[in-house]
């Protein structure tokens, strides 16, 4: 188990925190929900505990500045869906999508790109969605609820029409896919994926073994949070707006990518904002 919850990330949380300047009437007028699935290193649920990158950024912040942040453990799929119908107020982390800024507000925290990930092995490259389209042997799993845009999930419709593609709840269940060799590949940010490989024993030692492939569809673009139009009142999307601004000014959640992960795989899949 990494150290997510260790004394000296929690020192530098707070460190960061109250190095931000005051937010002006800064405030939130009632706690703020923000269900969470386990995502790598950004969100870690472990039984009822739940900490990672943004709930322990949120929580520290929020004690200084006024906000109550209520965690919540749901699978991904409920999420998204509980933030399209105004039951969540935040969503964390997303990539920024059309379909999403038809319910939120977005407010980018890191750069950062899916890529095509295995494991190594002899296969020839992929170098495009077409080739993973024509190459008709190789079994794809994606998460349920994960979205990185139109291109994303053109793919997926063909990948299912051709029935090589497996939707799982998590990316947990994703990896085990690929350790076992039922699946041959996944889409998604390697960070996730090396994530939750650190984090359970019965994946472990996965990241290790992870290849890595860009596709030209899926381009560099931002991650980062979700403030919901339906269910936050203009004056708590404010206060969160400028919070969470800071925060991504301030570097402080590529930091925490940069404690959990080696530099390599950071350098193909997270940047600053």
């Amino acid at each position: 188990m990494t150290d997510f919850y260790s004394s000296a990330w929690r020192r530098t949380v707070a460190m960061l925190a109250l190095a931000l300047p005051p937010l002006a009437g800064a405030q939130c007028s009632r706690d703020i929900q923000v269900p969470v699935s386990a995502i790598g290193a950004s969100v870690v649920v472990n039984g009822a505990t739940i900490g990672g990158i943004y709930p322990d950024l949120l929580r520290s912040m929020g004690a200084k500045l006024g906000c109550n942040f209520i965690f919540t453990a749901v699978p991904r799929a409920r999420l998204e869906a509980m933030f399209e119908t105004g039951k969540a107020d935040m969503l964390i982390p997303a990539s920024s999508t059309l379909r999403r800024d038809q319910h939120g507000l977005f407010i980018p925290m890191l750069g950062s790109r899916p890529l095509l990930i295995s494991l190594q092995g002899a296969r020839a490259p992929i170098n495009t969605m077409q080739e993973l389209i024509e190459r008709r042997e190789l079994r794809v799993a994606l998460v349920r609820g994960y979205d990185y845009g139109a291109p994303y999930q053109a793919l997926a419709k063909e990948l299912s029409s051709q029935g090589r593609l497996f939707y799982e709840v998590d990316a947990l269940s994703v990896a085990r896919l690929m350790q076992s060799g039922f699946i041959d590949a996944t889409i998604m940010s390697p960070t996730i994926l090396a994530g939750v490989a650190q984090n359970d024993a019965r994946v472990y030692g996965l990241a290790d073994r992870l290849r890595l492939e860009a596709l030209p569809e899926l381009p560099w673009g931002m991650s980062g949070v979700y403030l919901s139009r339906k269910s936050l009142t203009p004056e708590d999307q404010a206060t969160l707006r400028e919070l969470l601004d800071k925060a991504g000014r301030s570097g402080s959640v590529m930091e925490g990518f940069q404690r959990h992960h080696r530099q390599e795989l950071l350098s193909l899949s997270i940047r600053p904002r």
